[in-house]
């Protein structure tokens, strides 16, 4: 029985020929993902900007969206943002934080419960003061700068310093589009979307080391192979490998999305953006900017004495 490939047998596709466009292009994407949240801003969950969030499932079977935002404008709470989610049936308002401290957020809450109950089911409601949400943020910011540094001191013990400063590109170029992502499509942050972010660096470490072994391995074998020529050849080694593996975790996150409901809808949504984000940047930013970093001179399997180890799979191309 012959196995699945997602790849044809002995690939020898020349990524290395379009690293002259993917860096201009990413150069662009990550100046776009600051300005984005310089100006655009994040659409923060009540995790970290505080307020209350409830989740409303319709009686009848059809949540009437129009109705509940022209009902939520007169309740006096503030403004309240009304979405629909999931199916037909269901729908969240949120609205943040209100003057008077718990008891007049408590008090919101059950104004606008007792204005709904009657053609609404009350599934779920959260609110998060001012003074938890502050501690949240702090949490999740330190958490996150910690994971990257843990990850880099990791990379910069492990690999040469070509491949560790690769590999610290790479990765912070995950982080950076995943940020730019959130801005663009004003997905909800909140604390699972931290998750997301801890997520996709760990995934983006481990496609990239992957990568750089077979590198690694690669110039131990053929010690006279140009750069250029032994990169692509240890991608294509390693494409199956990446492409089967990034396509079994998209298919769990495609079910993420579509039946995992409201509460982890950021975290797959980002993670589907990050696992091919990943395999993006370990295979089109951080082979490359070995090249740029002078791992070995491009000249270096033109000269006499060559083996024929190193020269047969160049000249089999």
């Amino acid at each position: 029985m012959k196995l699945l490939r997602l790849t044809p047998e002995n690939t020898k596709f020349p990524f290395m020929r379009f690293r002259r466009v993917s860096y201009p292009f990413s150069a662009i994407l990550s100046i776009c993902s600051v300005l984005m949240f310089v100006f655009w801003g994040m659409n923060f969950g009540i995790d970290f900007a505080g307020g209350t969030l409830m989740e409303l499932r319709a009686k009848n079977g059809v949540a009437d969206i129009g109705m509940l935002r022209n009902l939520a404008d007169h309740l006096g709470v503030g403004d309240v943002g009304v979405q629909a989610f999931g199916n037909a049936s269901d729908v969240t308002l949120r609205f943040g934080v209100q003057p008077g401290g718990d008891a007049a957020q408590s008090a919101a809450v059950e104004k606008v419960r007792t204005a709904v109950i009657d053609g609404y089911e009350i599934r779920r409601a959260e609110s998060v003061g001012p003074s938890v949400s502050a501690e949240l943020v702090q949490s999740g910011t330190l958490g996150v700068v910690l994971s990257i540094v843990a990850v880099l001191t990791y990379l910069w013990f492990r690999f040469e310093w070509q491949f560790a400063i690769s590999a610290v590109i790479a990765t912070m170029h995950d982080l950076l589009l995943t940020v730019g992502f959130f801005s663009l499509t004003h997905l909800e942050f909140n604390t699972t979307s931290i998750a997301a972010i801890l997520t996709i660096v760990g995934y983006s470490l481990n496609e990239t080391v992957v990568v750089l072994d077979r590198i690694r391995e690669m110039l131990r074998k053929y010690k006279r192979m140009p750069t250029d020529q032994l990169i692509d050849m240890s991608i294509n080694a390693v494409l199956p490998r990446t492409l089967m593996t990034a396509t079994t975790v998209l298919l769990a996150l495609f079910s993420l999305v579509t039946f995992g409901g409201e509460v982890i809808r950021s975290f797959s949504i980002a993670m589907t953006w990050g696992v091919c984000v990943s395999v993006y940047s370990s295979i089109f930013i951080c082979s490359p900017m070995m090249i740029y970093l002078g791992l070995r001179s491009e000249g270096a399997g033109r000269g006499e004495g060559a083996s024929v180890t190193d020269t047969a799979p160049a000249a089999a191309r």
